[in-house]
């Protein structure tokens, strides 16, 4: 893509090779990431419709929709009925949250937003979680961070102090953070994941319409932003949070796939293991594990062009404080302006030039 581009699209040496061998092609999708990130993942709608509306939605195979806290919701919005109108929901009304401040707080309590962000996921989700769990051609997997031992409960002290241990010890080694968290998966019925997730301790947990709509909660759940989600049915006890601390955005071993691409929209071109590793910038370089995944970010360029030269981002919730109707106007304004990466990346597809493609 030009330098005046919105889209940039990244690929992996195995990916390239392939698409300079065979373009790009719905069915070369085996699994579709989707990252944490907050408000961030915005940007990304009008591509989401476009990928689940348009152009995978026209195929036949099976594949996998692998997400992390928004990207959770994301992947399993591309699964209802109407994935479209889905999307298109999912951003005006995530662009509209708003929460009454308490009394006394200059920011709503974790307790508060939870309550009304489970009320809007049953609102949203209402009379789909069937259809989301049992879809006929897509594997729907929500990421989860699973406390251990003093993180298994939720508490005003232990939570606190479990989280520095984490942050410490992960600095020292992404594999110890094991020690105070897990991952743990939660699969819809069907194909396994075909990925081996023997990176960081982990867990697999059937997913259901029981506990789908926890298991969606948990992974949206930031800590000390929102409450914890404790005792999710069907899986080990304990306290869940948000998948992003574990997985902010899925630097998988993708290449255990075997056959097939990873399609990854992206808000960036990096791919950072873990949330707590946004500050490690060694551990957002590339590695073999992204070989066959693409990538599709935006351009930095183009991002300089949106309102405040940057992604919506959770930092907005205080720069705007009370003035909803300003939040709602600008971030509005980036997800329309972002539509030029979906008609981008549909021109790319009619005629698949490797020579556009960027390294990861």
């Amino acid at each position: 893509m030009s330098s005046s581009s919105a889209l940039h699209i990244h690929a992996g040496p195995a990916a390239r090779r392939h698409i300079e061998s065979h373009g790009l092609r719905p069915a070369d999708v085996r699994v579709v990431a989707a990252a944490a990130g907050g408000p961030k993942g915005l940007i990304l709608n009008p591509l989401d419709q476009f990928l689940f509306g348009r152009w995978l939605g026209a195929s036949a195979h099976p594949v996998h929709l692998v997400g992390a806290s928004i990207g959770a919701w994301r992947m399993a919005t591309a699964a209802m009925d109407a994935p479209m109108q889905g999307f298109a929901r999912l951003a005006h009304d995530y662009i509209r949250q708003d929460y009454e401040i308490e009394p006394g707080r200059s920011m709503p309590s974790a307790a508060q937003v939870s309550r009304e962000f489970e009320r809007e996921l049953h609102d949203f989700f209402d009379g789909q979680v069937e259809q989301v769990v049992a879809h006929p051609r897509y594997r729907l997997h929500i990421v989860t961070s699973r406390g251990r031992h003093i993180l298994g409960r939720e508490g005003r002290v232990r939570t606190p102090l479990g989280y520095l241990g984490a942050v410490l010890s992960n600095a020292v080694s992404r594999k110890t953070l094991g020690a105070w968290l897990e991952r743990v998966v939660f699969s819809s019925p069907g194909d396994a994941l075909p990925v081996d997730l023997g990176d960081l301790r982990h867990r697999r947990v059937r997913l259901d319409a029981a506990n789908f709509r926890s298991a969606l909660l948990a992974s949206c759940s930031i800590p000390f932003v929102l409450k914890a989600v404790h005792d999710i049915p069907g899986a080990p006890p304990g306290a869940y949070w948000d998948g992003g601390i574990t997985d902010y955005h899925l630097h998988w071993r993708y290449p255990s796939l075997g056959e097939g691409l990873v399609l990854y929209p992206h808000f960036q071109k990096a791919v950072v293991p873990g949330w707590l590793d946004k500050a490690l910038k060694h551990r957002h370089r590339a590695t073999p594990s992204l070989d066959n995944v693409v990538v599709l970010a935006p351009n930095p360029e183009w991002v300089r062009s949106l309102p405040n030269a940057k992604l919506p981002d959770r930092n907005d919730f205080r720069h705007y404080g009370p003035n909803l109707a300003a939040r709602v106007r600008d971030w509005s304004r980036a997800v329309a302006e972002s539509q030029r990466l979906a008609d981008e990346f549909a021109a790319w597809l009619e005629k698949p030039d490797a020579s556009k493609l960027q390294p990861l």
